[in-house]
């Protein structure tokens, strides 16, 4: 499309939004009526670690929002000489999970606590053998329960709780409603009904009886919605709120919200069984649409759904490259001390391709790369920790790829499950995420540790925002009747099926080594986590 055409386009209000609070970056996708993406914008942001509580505070929230979507308006002045006023859709996702409590004045309790929090324990074990079902420690219920073990006091004023997607569309909308995508990370949900288990509310609400509380669970949960169902429209205040210049319009469609992980599905076209898509950044994980329940409970794996509400596997760790981008920053302050100026994409793209001249075992060596806990090993702290022997190939090259091997790490263990124990069938997997940048590198230490072909899109680098762009698309656009695996695969994705790489035999067997000695040297984490604290 030309330049004029996408300006006529914007100028009409037929654009289409999406906008995603990643852990690290708040992104903007705008994309015309062909779902390609016509100007972008981004807002950078980092966690807080608030006593022992990983948190993003309000103002920052809203701070980040408005930037992002303002970098967005100034890339399409810069581009199109055109003014943003109406768009024809939006819709906002976010990291899953987490846990955000309001009382009845819409006054938020405690301080968010994300997903990176590992806080929850007592909680998710009790709740996974009430329910026979797998609560992972950051799930929403997890934290509604461990703040009731914990005695805290703002538990009986609690009025609404609910994810950090569920809130900015809450606030912009009026509605307080959730994605089945983004909702399956606050509690179980019952796939034929589309809802949360009924079954297992009642449940909750027997074990809090004696509490005395004012309220019973389901009172206090949002509305669970499919895509393509009404979830509200932008209103006077919330068009204000999102964009304080006032030039844009109240009315707007808004999709219901989302986590990363739906729109990290709908971002690779990944919603039919069978195919299954992974997300590597800040955390990662591996999403399998499944064709039946699993034969057992996994406490290791998450069981959540697509946007559309079909049963999904899901290995998370909640650490990836946090502590390899910090290893790649002190390359960046040797390079500056020495006198040279180095491009960091550069500086990635010369380390990461270091890296696949290492041994496929990375002779020897040995990352923890921990920032936070994690569910899937028994870490309950973050203590990046490198090791090696005196006999270990120490060189550039292997370190590199000990550091992307562990970054995949804890994904792995997770997955293998799947493959291995649970015997489930892949048809394709499809990567996004900051991982994937530097083209062939990533893509095959991922297929190394899936043992499974992966393919890139070109569209990967757009991720998650043009994930819940392509939701709202479909929630305006859409045939009647049309379903969301439909829409993706014959007007969105048609023809397109990415870069594939085959899993090489060499680097199978050398990050299975790898794997073996990560598993057997978690003690080295545990014990730095003991003498550190």
């Amino acid at each position: 499309m030309s330049a004029d055409a996408v300006k006529q386009t914007i100028e009409a209000g037929k654009a289409i939004a999406g906008i995603e609070l990643g852990s690290t970056r708040i992104k903007t996708v705008l994309i015309d009526e062909d779902h390609v993406p016509i100007a972008s914008g981004s807002y950078d942001w980092e966690n807080k670690l608030d006593g022992h509580i990983w948190t993003y505070s309000l103002e920052d929230i809203w701070k980040g929002l408005q930037g992002s979507y303002q970098d967005m308006v100034r890339d399409v002045k810069e581009k199109y000489g055109a003014e943003v006023k109406k768009l024809a859709a939006i819709g906002f996702s976010a990291m899953m999970h987490g846990y955000m409590a309001f009382d009845s004045q819409d006054q938020l309790l405690v301080p968010f606590r994300t997903w990176r929090n590992t806080i929850t324990g007592q909680a998710a074990d009790e709740l996974t053998k009430l329910f026979q079902y797998n609560i992972p420690q950051r799930w929403s219920i997890a934290h509604l329960y461990q703040a009731i073990l914990n005695g805290e006091e703002d538990v009986k004023d609690v009025a609404y709780f609910t994810t950090l997607s569920g809130y900015i569309h809450w606030q912009l909308t009026g509605q307080r409603v959730l994605g089945i995508g983004d909702a399956s990370g606050m509690f179980p949900i019952n796939i034929q009904d589309k809802d949360f288990d009924s079954g297992m509310i009642e449940k909750f609400d027997e074990l809090v009886k004696d509490k005395g509380y004012p309220w019973k669970l389901r009172q206090i949960m949002p509305q669970v919605l499919t895509a393509g169902e009404d979830a509200g429209t932008l209103t006077e205040e919330g068009a204000k709120r999102l964009d304080p210049s006032g030039a844009l319009e109240a009315g707007i469609p808004v999709c219901p919200p989302e986590g990363d992980a739906g729109t990290g599905m709908a971002a690779t076209n990944s919603v039919a069984v069978r195919t299954g898509n992974v997300s590597a950044g800040t955390s990662v994980f591996a999403m399998i649409v499944l064709e039946k329940e699993l034969s057992k409970v996994h406490t290791e794996i998450d069981m959540v759904t697509t946007p559309s509400g079909s049963l999904v596997a899901m290995a998370h760790a909640n650490n990836c490259t946090s502590d390899l981008n910090a290893w790649v920053s002190i390359f960046r302050e040797f390079s500056e001390a020495m006198g040279m100026k180095v491009d960091m994409n550069q500086l990635f793209g010369t380390l990461y391709n270091k890296a696949l001249e290492g041994d496929p075992d990375c002779g020897g060596l040995l990352s923890y790369g921990y920032y936070s806990g994690e569910n899937i090993i028994p870490v309950d702290e973050g203590r990046p920790v490198f090791v090696r022997t005196p006999e270990s190939r120490f060189n550039l090259a292997n370190f590199m790829r000990a550091h992307l091997y562990a970054a995949l790490g804890a994904l792995k263990i997770g997955m293998d499950i799947l493959v291995k124990e649970e015997k489930i069938q892949i048809d394709k997997i499809l990567g996004h995420g900051g991982l994937f940048k530097t083209p062939g590198v990533g893509q095959r230490i991922m297929a190394a540790a899936m043992q499974a072909p992966v393919s890139v899109m070109e569209t990967a680098g757009e991720g998650g925002a043009w994930g819940i762009a392509l939701l709202a698309a479909y929630e305006v656009l859409r045939e009647e009747d049309e379903t969301l695996e439909s829409y993706l695969a014959d007007k969105v994705f048609a023809g397109n099926e990415g870069v594939r790489m085959e899993p090489d035999a060499g680097d199978v067997a050398g990050f299975e080594t790898f794997i073996e000695r990560f598993k057997n040297g978690l003690s080295i984490e545990q014990e730095a986590i003991r003498k550190m604290r």
